[in-house]
């Protein structure tokens, strides 16, 4: 898992503490495809767990990143952190696009940018 993220690269770049952070993220995305079972459940639906299993294992460094800048960014309070991580992870390479299109429409358009 750490060869698919780029793990020593992630680790260099990270901000201070984030490694920690890296590290639980690492342990959770090898404890959900190692265990083998019917289903896995994710933000309070079941699906099955090879489909899991491969949506976790196209994770990489840039969705880790990602990940980890959407949870710098939350403000809300999470109950249940692995519960929560679990869905960013699973769900980040379907909605990392869609993300940072946001992220570039609110810098040049929304008021954070200013061309002059």
């Amino acid at each position: 898992m750490k060869t698919n993220i780029d793990y020593d690269i992630l680790i260099q770049g990270c901000r201070t503490g984030d490694r920690e952070y890296i590290d639980e993220i690492v342990e959770l995305l090898v404890e959900t495809i190692s265990i083998d079972r019917e289903t896995v459940m994710i933000s309070g639906a079941e699906y099955p767990y090879q489909f899991v299993k491969n949506k976790l294992l196209k994770v990489n460094y840039s969705h880790i990143q990602y990940v980890l800048e959407c949870l710098h960014d939350t403000t809300t309070k999470v109950r249940n952190v692995k519960a929560y991580l679990l869905t960013c992870l699973f769900n980040a390479p379907s909605t990392i696009g869609n993300y940072y299109r946001a992220e570039v429409n609110h810098d040049m358009y929304g008021g954070g940018w200013s061309n002059g």
